[in-house]
């Protein structure tokens, strides 16, 4: 037990008793450096009382991706003491819910589970911790060869059949963040085998990480095995070969080969070497890569948020497809599931790539395609044409995943794509990224690009323009507050025009209830939901302006009447937060 003189006599109760027990209770000597510390400064300082009483607050909760938040000692933080009781957690969870875990299981039939890392900040000592306490409670568990993407960790799942998968990776969040995401394995044909963690086992796992005990006193054991990188190769050739057979790929035949020039960026993350291992299994070069970026770098020092999402993260990456005279710049996040492109200097949205990966795989594999609340309508549109079933899930892969036992396309508009559920049950950016690629080599052979081809695909379905806008908060009971003026003062009127229909998640009924919020205008829409991994509110728009059947030569006017009302609609809609908030 750590001594009363650890803690400053006039820290505040209940506080002290909470930082006191958490303090014996933790097995990580750092870890109870840094709160000692914090402790001694809060008894002078109020921003770090406030912050000590942060921490203490709540423990991290299960979101759209499993844990994440920042590193920091505490149970409202990424730490080893948090790590070592989620992984107790979902032991014990395995322990009874899985088939072999029902009794004293055999070394051979136990619960296996598969653990993940990528290159941030104690992301190797997390991923070694959890299977060092997977081994303790008498399950098997296999660690990857190295810092991966999520992608490989999510195949590995599936591959190996095994019963849960662990990814410790808090994808694009900034430096200062890790994560710890959960995958339910197991050797059923269920749609949910090899995807993300959801309710109600996120809560019963929860209930379990609450009773695991001192961390300091989970047993841990050393049984756990390291695999070797066969699984990284057999994650290369399956994901080649899939994504060959849905692009066809460039003929080998003609006199001069025509090959998309593409730059491309890893934002310090993980990807470049198994996207380049990908790529050349698919008989590809490898992009050009923007060198400052290509290495992993935990403090991701070039870019304020590795997110290709926000403004100013791909200013390299597009600098240097101007220098190369590129066709394609893409971009994979840090744990690399996500995939942003350019063309010609402009950023593709999400849903203008989900639309392309989507015409693709329906055009060699006809099938149910899912996507989420927030993303394009268009790819309803699209499957209405196809003739094929199309669902809307709540946000996030791990809804998506478990739309429709057959899948054979998902997206998100958060650059998330899934083209091969049967591989990989979740978004994954490299196959994304081959896919793109394949598809605008494909179409320079013709003399087109990608901006053609959305042409092109919006003189089949209509313009589906869409934007999105993000408020970020010091304070997460704002955006809790916000949602409430919302939905108890909803604007009569938008833009000048009127709004026409409203859809509540909370009691929606057709979909698990939902902090989601939806005001329609006649086809137009704007969807109001707090983010599940950042202190956001984020507010999607989409537009869609009707074009005649196959007249492409009117989609540049219908494309702009459209950006014209999305433009007004934006503003309108800054105005409306402004005002809630």
């Amino acid at each position: 037990m750590v001594p009363a003189t650890a803690l400053p006599p006039d820290l505040p109760d209940p506080l002290a008793a909470r930082v006191r027990a958490w303090l014996a209770d933790d097995p990580d000597a750092r870890d109870r450096a840094e709160l000692t510390r914090l402790c001694t400064e809060a008894a002078r300082d109020p921003a770090a009382l406030a912050e000590l009483d942060d921490r203490f607050r709540a423990p991290l909760r299960f979101g759209t991706a499993g844990l994440r938040g920042p590193l920091r000692a505490g149970p409202a933080g990424m730490n080893t003491a948090v790590v070592r009781r989620a992984a107790a957690g979902l032991a014990a969870w395995l322990a009874v819910t899985t088939p072999a875990g029902t009794g004293p299981a055999a070394p051979s039939t136990a619960p296996l589970v598969v653990v993940g890392y990528d290159a941030r900040h104690r992301s190797e000592q997390f991923a070694l911790d959890t299977a060092r306490v997977v081994a303790g409670a008498g399950l098997r568990a296999l660690v990857l060869p190295g810092p991966l993407p999520t992608p490989v960790l999510a195949f590995a799942v599936r591959q190996l059949r095994a019963d849960a998968g662990v990814m410790v990776t808090a994808s694009h969040n900034p430096a200062t963040d890790n994560g710890y995401k959960v995958y339910l394995g197991g050797a059923g044909s269920a749609p949910g085998r090899g995807a993300q963690l959801v309710t109600p086992a996120d809560a019963d796992i929860e209930r379990r990480i609450a009773a695991a005990g001192p961390a300091a006193a989970i047993p841990m054991a050393e049984t756990w095995r390291r695999l070797d990188r066969r699984i990284v190769e057999d994650y290369v050739r399956a994901a080649a070969t899939a994504v060959a057979d849905l692009v066809p790929a460039v003929a080998p035949q003609e006199a001069e080969p025509v090959s998309a020039i593409v730059a491309y960026t890893a934002l310090h993350g993980v990807g470049a070497r198994t996207l380049a291992a990908v790529f050349a299994a698919a008989g590809l070069a490898a992009p050009t890569p923007v060198e400052e970026q290509a290495a992993s770098d935990p403090d991701f020092p070039t870019v304020r948020w590795p997110n290709p999402e926000e403004p100013g993260a791909m200013d390299r990456a597009l600098a240097l497809g101007e220098r190369l005279g590129a066709d394609l710049v893409l971009a994979t996040d840090p744990d690399a599931d996500r995939c942003a492109v350019a063309v010609d200097g402009r950023l593709l949205t999400g849903d203008e790539i989900g639309l392309l990966l989507a015409d693709q795989v329906l055009r060699r594999r006809p099938g149910p395609v899912a996507t989420t609340v927030v993303s394009s309508s268009g790819l309803r549109a699209l499957a209405r044409r196809a003739g094929v079933t199309w669902h809307e899930t709540l946000t996030g892969f791990k809804w998506i995943m478990r739309a429709d036992p057959g899948l054979v396309f998902g997206y998100e508009e958060a650059l998330g794509y899934a083209l091969v559920p049967d591989l990989v049950r979740d978004k994954d950016g490299i196959t994304a990224a081959l896919a793109v690629t394949l598809i605008a080599t494909a179409a320079k052979r013709r003399g087109r690009t990608l901006l053609d081809l959305l042409d092109e695909l919006a003189a089949r379905i209509g313009v589906h323009e869409t934007g999105q806008r993000s408020v970020r908060f010091a304070d997460v009971t704002r955006i809790t507050a916000t949602m409430r003026r919302l939905r108890t003062q909803p604007p009569q009127r938008l833009a000048g025009r009127a709004v026409t229909g409203r859809r509540d998640l909370l009691d929606d009924g057709a979909l698990p209830a939902s902090d989601v919020f939806v005001l329609f205008l006649d086809d137009d829409r704007v969807t109001f939901r707090p983010s599940g991994t950042e202190p956001k509110l984020k507010v999607y728009l989409e537009v869609v302006e009707p074009v005649p059947a196959g007249a492409v030569t009117v989609v540049a006017a219908a494309r702009e009447r459209a950006r014209s009302r999305l433009a007004a609609l934006t503003a309108a809609v800054d105005d409306l937060v402004t005002r809630l908030t």
